[in-house]
C-alpha cells in the first residue's frame, strides 16, 4: 500500500508518517520498482496503534515504550499498567490545573466592569505579577517531536 493509502487506512499524515520514519518510530518500508513506499498491513497496524496513542494523549517516547512491551511477548501487564496509571496521574494533574485557570478566569470575568478598555480588569489581571503559566507538552509539527512551552 502506498503512503497516502497507509495515510487514509492509520488515520495518520503523510507527513507525520514520514516524521515517525524518520525518528525511528515506524520501519521504513521497501520501495516498489517505481520508488513508492509500500507499507504492508502490519505498518499500517502499528501506525493505527501510533494514533490511537497519540489521541490518548501519550508522548512519543511512551508510545515507543508501548510499542517495546506489545512486542515483547515473554513481558507482563505490569509494565504496561505502570505506564498506564503514570499517564493517568500526569492527566488527572492538568485537569486539577485546569480547574484552578478556569475558577480564576470565571473570577476576572465576574470582577470586571465592563467599562472601557482602559478599565478592563481581564487585561489588568494578565499584567499583574505572579506565578508563571504551566507549561505543557505540545505535539509534534513537521519533523520536530512535542516541546514543552508556556501556554
Amino acid at each position: 500500500m502506498k503512503i497516502g493509502g497507509a495515510a487514509t487506512a492509520s488515520g495518520s499524515h503523510v507527513e507525520t508518517i514520514r516524521y515517525y520514519e524518520r525518528i525511528g518510530l515506524l520501519p521504513v518500508p521497501p520501495r516498489t520498482d517505481g520508488g513508492y513506499r509500500d507499507y504492508s498491513p502490519a505498518q499500517v497496524d502499528r501506525l493505527r496503534f501510533i494514533a490511537r496513542g497519540r489521541a490518548l494523549g501519550f508522548s512519543l517516547d511512551e508510545i515507543r515504550s508501548l510499542l517495546r512491551l506489545a512486542e515483547a511477548a515473554e513481558l507482563s501487564c505490569e509494565e504496561v499498567d505502570e505506564l498506564a496509571r503514570h499517564h493517568l496521574a500526569e492527566i488527572e494533574q492538568r485537569i486539577g490545573e485546569l480547574r484552578r485557570m478556569a475558577q480564576a478566569l470565571r473570577r476576572t470575568i465576574d470582577s470586571s466592569q465592563h467599562g472601557v478598555r482602559g478599565e478592563c480588569a481581564i487585561l489588568d489581571a494578565l499584567r499583574v505579577p505572579g506565578r508563571p503559566p504551566p507549561r505543557r507538552r505540545v505535539p509534534e509539527v513537521h519533523g520536530q517531536e512535542g516541546a514543552w512551552q508556556t501556554t
